[in-house]
């Protein structure tokens, strides 16, 4: 009979950080409480790639997509350590459900246009259930095309990764435009479209994260966008700084670069709380499994299950140390009015990166750990490899690229200009004859 002790429980985050607000332990709390609901129905959110309408109304309850909202709007405006708490835990239940509190996040980009559009949304979120915005192919090498006429633009084109638009009545699109005829700007601008102004396709058919909607958005005949939905991507660095001169909340006190770095931290505290939600499912699961070549009475009394899970635990416990001091510095300087420089913004992305790609290792060395088992659709191990894959291969947070820009700096080379640490300045072709199929930049 086997002598294992019972399962641990789930490494929790440490809650000594003076940056964890009472509002943000409360989702918290009522998130992880849902973990057992939003597990049960990831397979049929990958089915219908999509949250489903009980996990989307769970979220919206439990104030998921107000996290980020701006007090004015009836919003918490949570700072980063309170986000990466919320988020983590998502994780833990489904990487698909983290992904939607990351999505939320977004709405901070939609506060920078004009204020006649964000009040049109404003208007519309009350009462809605889901986000109140996603954003699509706002900084890609494809975006869509638009040309300046009386009053406004025309804008057609498809956009790829329009995360949550199942969920959402408005999103924020990248666009491409000729200086020369639609007058002086960068070349580049952001638009905001009202849900029956553009298509949801069906094209989401992916080897993980396939709950987000994810799907490509598609405006294939010109539409008309007022003015007041566009703005020059130039403006956007000025427009996040005056946030904090808007709106109220921890989060939009932020400057723009610790701004720019809540968003990315957000999106690596899924890849966290999937490290977690793993590690938890493989303690269930290596007390009750009995090894297929060894003479041990369960998984978990193997020496080398244990060592698995040891390393794994140092894994995550390093990652975690990591996205959870980032989080605490963003607040901290946020709360002293610094901003971090963009070396900082560079290399700080780095380590983020880099510790994702250690609660990918973690996943990893569970799942083979335990073995066969957790092949099955039903076994939420296998999702945490599938999701944590496609997140580490998103290309704001790919080790290599980010490894090359800090590398470049230390060997005394000059690094190539960034956007949030992530997107290489370009311009787009408003040709549509050069459309690729999209890529994520």
């Amino acid at each position: 009979m086997s002598t294992s002790p019972p399962p641990p429980t789930v490494p929790a985050a440490p809650v000594a950080s003076p940056w964890i607000s009472d509002e943000g332990r409360r989702i918290r709390d009522r998130v992880r409480e849902l973990i057992p609901l939003i597990r049960s129905q990831a397979r049929e959110g990958e089915r219908i790639s999509a949250l489903t309408p009980d996990v989307l109304d769970a979220l919206d309850d439990a104030g998921v997509f107000r996290m980020s909202m701006p007090v004015e709007w009836g919003g918490y405006g949570l700072g980063a350590r309170d986000l990466i708490e919320v988020v983590s835990v998502l994780g833990e239940g489904d990487g698909s459900a983290g992904w939607a509190g990351f999505v939320g996040v977004g709405l901070k980009n939609l506060l920078a246009m004009d204020p006649q559009v964000v009040e049109e949304v404003r208007a519309d979120a009350e009462g809605w259930v889901g986000p109140a915005v996603v954003g699509a192919s706002v900084y890609a090498t494809k975006v869509g095309a638009a040309r300046a006429v009386n009053g406004g633009w025309l804008v057609r084109g498809r956009w790829a990764f329009g995360s949550g638009c199942k969920h959402a009545q408005w999103a924020l699109a990248g666009v491409a435009f000729d200086p020369a005829e639609s007058g002086p700007g960068s070349g580049r601008g952001v638009v905001v479209l009202r849900r029956e102004q553009y298509e949801i396709l069906d094209d989401w058919d992916v080897m993980g994260l396939s709950g987000t909607a994810s799907n490509s958005l598609r405006v294939p005949d010109e539409v008309f966008v007022p003015a007041h939905r566009f703005l020059d991507l130039a403006e956007f660095p000025v427009r996040m700084q005056e946030l904090r001169n808007r709106y109220t909340g921890a989060g939009f006190a932020q400057r723009g670069q610790a701004s720019l770095l809540c968003a990315a931290l957000v999106n690596i505290a899924i890849a966290l709380g999937m490290a977690r939600g793993a590690l938890g499912c493989f303690a269930e699961q290596a007390v009750k499994r009995k090894p297929f070549s060894l003479p041990y009475p369960t998984i978990g009394d193997m020496a080398s299950a244990q060592v698995a899970a040891g390393k794994a635990l140092a894994m995550i416990n390093l990652a975690a140390a990591t996205i959870e001091g980032t989080a605490d510095q963003i607040d901290a300087r946020t709360a002293a009015g610094l901003d971090f420089t963009h070396e900082e913004d560079s290399e700080i992305s780095l380590s983020l990166a880099y510790a994702a790609n250690l609660c990918e290792e973690a996943i990893s060395l569970l799942q083979k750990t335990i073995g066969s088992s957790t092949v099955s659709l039903s076994n939420p191990i296998q999702r945490f490899v599938r999701d944590v894959r496609v997140l580490t291969s998103h290309g704001a947070i790919r080790v290599d690229p980010l490894a090359e820009q800090n590398g470049r700096r230390v060997l005394g080379l000059p690094p190539f200009a960034m956007f949030g640490s992530a997107v290489p300045e370009r311009r787009a072709s408003t040709d549509p004859s050069q459309d690729k199929e999209p890529i994520r930049a």
